[in-house]
């Protein structure tokens, strides 16, 4: 414990509102989520245990657990285990808790793991006292006693439990106390109580299941997961409790245990268990952690006082009865098994002492000492009576309660069903009448049934009666304040109708205002005439209560109604009848009832109950509806249905043609198409549903051209509807009717900076923003004090279009009418193929009598979350509209880009091609329509506003990019699914994005931090795969320094946006950055680094007048894909070695390639361009061999740590340089010879430069060759190979990623030319010779035909 932190714990009234109790769920249930679906990034638990009354309950619970793997509550990875105390005693929490860790050693031992020799069997020893029962785990006590102290058998023991504690203590437990009778919740004892429905959120997920308690349970406790961190460690809660709170947030003392506590009021705490804590401790805003001096256990108001357990305030802490252990301290509880609890607390160590085994606890865990976590904004909700039930689904919480789910209910007009009541997973028919505040759940409610307000119904199915109408009267009534269910029992054909009042305690005696239906047990006789003999047997030591009262009779159906009418006290007719035919019948108490239930009938009553219930809402549905449901998520529970579940689907799948025929006007072809793929995969026709899918997609691009007034005919053939395009002077229309352009020399330059997103992404992408509102807010920023994105249009005498981009790529096309789609997702020329298909450029052949000359680059990484390609197909777009007098406002481009990337097949939203046209700070929202409108607000950012995001905000790349498209399409299947959860995610993005505007406009840069946070969480829950490790720890590592931090774009690499505190703190934190190993200079990158490159890496980085003639140069393609090199022979020229084909621009005849120098657009160096026939050795001006990338130098002759620090291979080499003169002669004497046939792996550019500056060559060119690059598209496979039997010696991912990218650089430095042994220096003159190349002008002309045809079009 940190001695500055503590301090006296003053016990002041802390006046602090209640955590938001929906606030605090739905992290809770975040958190959950994204640890079942990405649990190596967010840890969850390695087992959950449930403790259960009875093997038969434990059963059930198992049925439970499964239930919540299936949903997605529980990870597949979580070993899950329901543990019934011994012979069905009741033992206690404490040895409880100590029965389950064992059993859980037990059960990892039946699934083969290796935990060490076998344990003995578990010896259960009675004492006199059955309220004191000690379980011994320790075998070898076991043994000693057995074998008269015999040493080896206690040597043995000892190994084995050695063995058990070392792998128990590293795994992470969640112990859910779940076991015993629910007296004072009997309705819910047939389910258990923790398994009782709490509908906090449904509303979230309507068509998802029912939450229970238990789903809550198990979302709060998953925070709990992240404060154990990696310590072994065991968290108990108990069953009916819900303790809302932050579990993330809890400090816990390491090596020790821990009891968490909340202040409470001393009516409430008299009631519970009191913990009384040391008043030293360490004081925090949020809780109070200290040492527990003392437990007292349902004390009065006198205890509390001489125990010193009333706080200041005049309140008590209560025992939560959550309690957690980490380190030593869950070791050494494995160690000993008795009242544990005990054990810690020194006050109670006089009594233990003098329990069974007290001195043996005492010894082993008496020295290690509990501490109370007092969690002052702690919601203490409990579930332990059936008010309380109903109290926390109405007042301050009713706004968090799904009132109605999977439910089928009638019109208002034939039934009367209170707006408060709470239906849930239920089937009401016409003419029922339910109260206020009352709950139905699991429950088939026919005609004719009139239940009263706060009531409770569970699990009853009354059955039709035939010919009943609306009309008839009331067949029965349940009063207010009641409850009523059914229990299904074993050997018993008809199911128990059972029923008590709201208030009835079945633990009070009759002496202890014991009562029936709400009424004294004397008045219950006096009514009915029942007799006290009728329901308890005179013999017996038992109290007489409603819990042993033998009440409830076994009969028919509606026998069982009329007597329960009749018991209620409801009956107005002659009843004479009726008291001897419920003395006559076989009757059951509630204690018989719990021990007989047939759980196994429960489980699958209840399974076709709801897979009945689904079947009906989809089947209505897609009758009736507009598709509104998520019937993936349907179709999921109707399979649990026994047998029939698949016929079902199918039945449904049948029902889809007519869907299509009355809604074609109005439902989107894509959510029907998405409706029939989830269906027939839900019929187990896979193939069938791949090949719908593609229509899917097909009717997105559809859907959205038709909202920018465009859309297709035919199969793929693209026509376009012609938006305004302006007028033009000299526009002519020739003999056959098409507009006639003179040819006038023009050149467009568009240039745009990239963008961050603030909040709302995802609200900008179809089919979201065709069918609702979006908005977004994001910000236009430049690299390095430079617009990165751009592109250069000419217009050129030569007819068709050249395309060329700075990966070095060019195309030339003659006749642009066979452009169409679908492109290839290959073709490095698609987006400004798309580009000119939107731009009306082919289809109103604007360029008939000229052509046009495209040059395209990206000065920043693809995959960096900044909306590169967008903002790249926009500048085209904007250029080709400029060029040819078109619309070339931004809203016109921003639509067109829209349906640009649906005919490329990437997809993507309007926000990030809005983020790049226009400038500073904007709030941009979408309406649905035709054409879909756009409205950008620019904010007017003050200059202390500005000063102050300069100096807070920091950009910084992760070194890792994931392409936006891999992420689109999962969340745009779930859209179309009507996934709920999805779809509430993005509507709260687009509600952050107006509250981020206001955030702004009023300078609070503090609440935009919590905006980004919480905008980040929501793209988690989008896609819990856009983060990854790395991320995660660069963001624990930011946070003492942020308010807030996300990824920009889509996310899973690219960028991270940090919002610092202040000022001192972002250049704190840019420091620390730097400074630390994990995330130094090979790792990532800030904005202010300018003398790092944009792929994180040590840079090589050189202005133009730093070079000198006989310098090895390079720049990056394909945006830092691969790099392009060359030997800079002075006056802005270099030379440098291409693969042939790429020197073909796509003529139509091969008479082309005989020129000297090839087509260039070059006008300032004539000669830029020059090559030789057939070579592909070319002489460019500086200019153009850079094509808009960054200027490099090749390092020579350096050490070999430097070489291997290098993460990237081509930059460096420890050869060392011959002198400048020579390299020129060598680039010159190959510019007019060659340097034989180019081979991306043996003879590329690279190795070009390097023989060029060296003079080496490799003796056997069989293998790999010099280049860097070349080495590591080798190496990184190869290293991963090798590395891989190297995981179980090093699960760290940091160890593994050190591995394999040490091995990675050692087989780039074994390849390095200045290191190998099979190189010679070779003259230049002499090298045709040495490797025998041919004459390239021997080559035949059929060879030069077909490299022609692979590029032409």
């Amino acid at each position: 414990m940190d001695p500055r932190r503590v301090g006296k714990f003053s016990r002041t009234k802390h006046k602090r509102a209640k955590a938001d109790l929906a606030a605090i769920l739905r992290k809770s249930w975040y958190h959950l989520r994204l640890s079942v679906r990405h649990p190596s990034r967010v840890p969850t638990w390695d087992a959950i245990v449930l403790t259960a009354a009875s093997p038969e309950q434990a059963e059930l619970y198992e049925w439970q657990l499964r239930r919540a793997k299936r949903m997605g509550r529980i990870a597949s990875s979580t070993v899950t285990l329901a543990v019934p105390d011994p012979d069905g005693q009741r033992i206690g929490s404490g040895a409880a808790t100590l029965n389950a860790i064992f059993s859980l050693a037990m059960h990892y031992q039946k699934l083969c793991l290796d935990i060490g020799p076998e344990l003995s069997v578990v010896v259960l020893v009675k004492w006199k006292s059955f309220q004191f029962l000690a379980l011994m785990v320790y075998f070898y006590y076991q043994q000693a006693i057995a074998n008269g102290g015999n040493s080896g058998s206690f040597m043995k023991s000892e190994e084995s439990l050695s063995a058990m504690v070392k792998f128990m203590a590293k795994k992470h437990i969640l112990l859910v106390h779940a076991g015993g009778d629910s007296k004072r919740v009997p309705w819910a004892n047939p389910m258990g109580k923790v398994f009782l429905p709490l509908p906090y959120l449904a509303a979230d997920d309507p068509d998802g299941p029912v939450p229970l308690l238990f789903d809550h349970i198990l979302a709060i406790s998953s925070c709990a997961r992240q404060a154990l961190k990696n310590e072994g460690g065991i968290f108990t809660m108990t069953g009916d409790v819900l303790p809302c709170f932050d579990a993330s947030t809890m400090i816990l003392p390491e090596d020790a245990s821990c009891i968490i506590t909340v202040p409470i009021t001393l009516d409430i705490a008299s009631n519970h268990g009191v913990i009384v804590a040391a008043k030293d401790g360490i004081l925090n805003e949020n809780y109070a952690l200290s040492l527990v001096d003392d437990l007292l256990q349902k004390p009065n108001v006198d205890e509390l006082a001489k125990n010193h357990a009333i706080l200041d305030d005049g309140r008590a802490l209560l025992d939560t009865g959550i309690i957690a252990v980490r380190g030593k301290a869950w070791e050494e509880l494995m160690s000993l098994y008795e009242d544990l609890v005990a054990a810690w607390v020194p006050a109670k160590h006089d009594w233990l002492m003098l329990r069974p085994l007290g001195k043996e606890l005492v010894s082993k865990l008496g020295k290690q000492r509990m501490f109370s976590y007092c969690a002052y904004e702690l919601l203490f909700l409990h579930f332990g009576t059936s008010s309380e039930v109903l109290d926390h689904l109405s007042g301050d919480v009713s706004g968090l309660v799904g009132r109605r789910h999977l439910c089928s209910i009638p019109a208002t007009t034939v039934s009367d069903i209170a707006a408060s009541a709470v239906v849930l997973s239920s089937k009401i028919a016409h003419g029922v009448s339910i109260g206020e505040d009352s709950l139905i759940y699991d429950s088939n409610i026919s005609s004719g049934i009139q239940i009263g307000s706060l009531s409770i119904v569970v699990g009853t199915n009354f059955p039709e009666e035939a010919g009943s109408t609306a009309e008839d009267s009331f067949r029965f009534m349940l009063p207010d304040r009641h409850c009523l269910w059914e229990v299904p029992l074993v050997g018993c054909t008809e199911r128990v109708l059972v029923y008590c009042g709201l208030h009835d305690n079945p633990k009070n005696s009759l002496t202890k205002d014991g009562t029936f239906c709400g009424k004294p047990w004397q008045k219950v006789w006096h009514d009915l005439g029942i007799q006290e003999s009728d329901l308890w047997s005179s013999t017996g030591s038992q109290e007489k209560c409603l819990w042993n009262a033998k009440i409830f009779p076994i009969l028919s159906y509606s026998e069982m109604l009329t007597l329960a009418t009749w018991l209620m006290g409801l009956s107005d007719h002659k009843t004479g009848f009726l008291l001897p035919l419920w003395k006559n019948s076989r009757r059951v108490s509630l204690e018989e009832l719990h021990r007989s239930i047939d759980f196994s009938e429960m489980c699958t009553g209840s399974s076709n109950h709801q897979a009945d219930l689904a079947a009906g809402i989809a089947k209505a549905c897609i009758n009736y509806g507009m598709l509104g449901r998520n019937l993936s998520q349907l179709c999921e529970e109707i399979l649990q249905k026994e047998l029939s579940g698949v016929d079902i689907c199918k039945d449904i799948l049948d029902l889809c043609p007519r869907l299509q025929d009355q809604n074609s006007k109005i439902l989107p072809k894509s959510r029907a198409y998405q409706a029939q793929v989830d269906l027939l995969r839900a019929c187990k026709e896979e193939t069938t549903a791949s090949e719908l899918e593609h229509k899917v997609w097909a009717a997105v691009a559809d859907e959205t051209a038709s909202a920018i007034k465009y859309g297709f005919r035919g199969s793929h053939c693209f026509t376009i509807i012609i938006l305004f395009r302006g007028s033009s002077a000299y526009q002519n229309k020739n003999d056959d009717g098409f507009v006639d352009h003179p040819f006038q020399p023009r050149t467009v330059k568009v240039e745009l900076p990239v963008r961050i997103d603030f909040a709302g992404g995802w609200s900008d992408t179809p089919p979201w923003s065709l069918e609702r509102a979006g908005c977004v807010l994001n910000v236009a920023i430049s690299l390095e004090s430079s617009l990165p994105i751009g592109t250069i249009i000419e217009t050129t005498k030569m007819s068709g279009v050249l395309i060329s981009d700075d990966a070095g790529n060019q195309l030339h096309i003659e006749d642009l009418t066979p452009i169409a789609t679908p492109f290839d997702h290959n073709d490095p020329f698609r987006l400004v193929k798309s580009a000119l298909l939107v731009t009306g450029v082919i289809h109103e052949k604007l360029i008939e009598s000229m052509g046009l000359q495209i040059r395209t680059w990206a000065n920043v990484p693809r995959g960096s979350g900044l909306g590169t390609s967008s903002i790249l197909a926009a500048a085209v777009v904007k250029a080709l509209l400029q060029i040819t007098d078109g619309d070339q406002s931004n809203e016109n481009v921003a639509r067109l880009v829209l349906l640009l990337e649906q005919l490329m097949g990437t997809g993507g939203g309007w926000q990030d091609q809005i983020g790049g046209l226009y400038p500073g700070i904007k709030f941009t929202s979408s309406f649905p329509g035709i054409p879909l409108r756009l409205q950008v607000i620019p904010l007017l950012a003050s200059p202390q506003l500005i000063l102050e995001l300069q100096q807070r905000l920091l950009v910084v790349f992760t070194g890792q990019v994931r392409l936006a498209h891999q992420v689109l399409q999962k969340v745009v299947t779930r859209y179309l699914q009507r996934d709920n959860l999805l779809i509430s995610s993005i509507k709260r993005l687009t509600e952050l994005a107006k509250n981020g505007r206001d955030a702004l406009m009023n300078c609070d840069v503090d609440e935009l931090g919590k905006i980004m946070l919480e905008a980040w969480r929501l793209h988690q829950e989008l896609d819990p795969h856009c983060s990854n490790e790395f991320v995660d720890r660069l963001f624990a590592f930011a946070d003492p320094y942020c308010c807030g931090y996300k990824l920009v774009g889509a996310g899973g690499g690219g960028f991270a946006l940090l919002l610092a505190k202040d000022a001192e703190s972002a250049t704190e934190l840019r420091r620390m950055l730097e400074k630390d190993s994990n995330f130094n200079s090979e790792s990532l990158q800030t904005g202010k680094q300018r003398e790092r490159e944009q792929m994180g890496l040590l840079t090589n980085r050189v202005e133009r007048n730093e070079i000198k003639a006989g310098d090895h140069i390079y720049t990056y393609r394909a945006v830092f894909a691969y790099s392009h090199h060359g030997i800079y022979v002075g006056g802005s020229k270099v030379v440098h070695f291409r693969p042939e084909r790429n020197l073909i621009v796509g003529a139509e005849t091969s008479s082309e390639t005989q020129n000297s120098i090839l087509p260039s657009s070059c006008l300032i160096f004539p000669d830029c361009g020059f090559r030789q026939p057939n070579s592909g050795v070319i002489l460019s001006c500086l200019d153009c061999f850079l094509g808009n990338g960054s200027l490099y130098c090749f390092e020579y002759g350096v050490a070999p740590s430097v070489f291997l620090a290098k993460v990237r291979g081509g930059t460096c080499t420890t050869a060392t340089s011959d002198p400048p003169e020579t390299v020129i002669h060598r680039a010159m004497y190959l510019l007019q010879n060659g340097f034989g046939n180019y081979n991306v792996f043996q003879n590329n550019c690279e190795d070009f430069a390097l023989y060029c500056k060296t003079g080496l060559l490799i003796v056997d060119r069989q293998g790999v060759g010099s280049s860097g690059q070349a080495s590591s598209v080798i190496g990184a496979p190869l290293a991963a190979i090798l590395s891989s039997p190297l995981k179980l010696l090093m699960p760290s991912p940091v160890g593994m990623a050190t591995v394999t990218a040490g091995m990675y650089c050692m087989s780039r430095y074994a390849t390095d030319i200045g290191v190998r042994s099979d190189v010679i220096k070779v003259a230049v003159e002499d090298l045709a010779v040495n490797l025998g190349w041919l004459s390239r002008h021997e080559e035949t002309s059929e060879e030069n035909k077909s490299s022609n045809q692979l590029i032409t079009m």
